[in-house]
């Protein structure tokens, strides 16, 4: 069936067709542009969290027990196998999720439990060293709003600004014994 798809794709766009579309199925062709709509248009915009929660499983995003997720965030469609939220992460407003870019491999972005990302955050799944790994929120960590997030946040730390810095447990854990 990818044959077919990609000699459509040639005729329709008068080039070569990517090496990944032979590999699609009529099935994966119809879901990409429903998930699509499902997750950006419908969910996105949905003021029920729990209606929210509930479609973007449907579509595939793994998302843990008592997790909030704002409006207006963008959960990347393509790889709703690859994003992985643990139990209790508050995601605010607005956030942003890709796990590829251009010439990118596809990426996981995973975060674990207790962590809280602030509003309009970006978290780019490519690591800053070059792995392909993604990109790991610790348990208990915070994204502070509009932070650009592109490589591992550690367990409790904070994470702040563009592109992100890491702000240790420890330095808030001494200011907590004062």
């Amino acid at each position: 069936m990818g044959k077919l798809i990609a000699s459509a794709y040639e005729k329709l766009y008068r080039r070569p067709a990517p090496p990944y579309v032979r590999e699609y199925s009529v099935w994966h062709v119809i879901t990409i542009p429903l998930r699509k709509w499902l997750t950006n248009a419908v969910a996105a915009n949905c003021p029920f969290n729990c209606i929210r929660i509930l479609l973007y499983r449907i579509c595939g995003f793994r998302i843990g027990k008592h997790t909030h997720i704002g409006m207006r965030c963008y959960l990347d469609d393509h790889c709703h196998k690859l994003i992985e939220i643990g139990d209790h992460v508050t995601i605010s407003y607005g956030v942003f999720f890709t796990c590829h870019g251009h010439g990118q491999k596809h990426c996981p972005i995973r975060i674990e439990d207790g962590a809280y990302i602030g509003m309009r955050a970006n978290l780019l799944s490519k690591n800053k060293n070059g792995s392909d790994r993604g990109i790991v929120i610790g348990k208990g960590a915070v994204v502070g709003a509009c932070a650009l997030v592109n490589c591992d946040v550690p367990e409790g730390a904070t994470a702040v600004g563009v592109p992100c810095r890491i702000l240790q447990k420890e330095v808030r854990d001494a200011e907590n014994d004062e």
